[in-house]
């Protein structure tokens, strides 16, 4: 389970990069922001699952 929440943080982190990119190129800032937004989601889950690892304890 926690390998199918770290892909959907690095899908949702590289849909917000190319939204974010795409919107600079084009000089939509709406979509720039809706791909910071995104990304930063991605990143907090990321990193929500990694401290989930950090505390879970180890098995023997």
């Amino acid at each position: 389970m926690a390998a199918d929440k770290k892909a959907q943080a690095k899908t949702e982190q590289a849909k917000g990069k190319a939204k974010k990119v795409a919107g600079g190129a084009v000089g939509n800032e709406s979509l720039k922001a809706k791909g910071q937004a995104q990304e930063s989601k991605g990143d907090l889950r990321a990193a929500k699952e990694k401290t989930k690892d950090a505390i879970k304890p180890k098995s023997k």
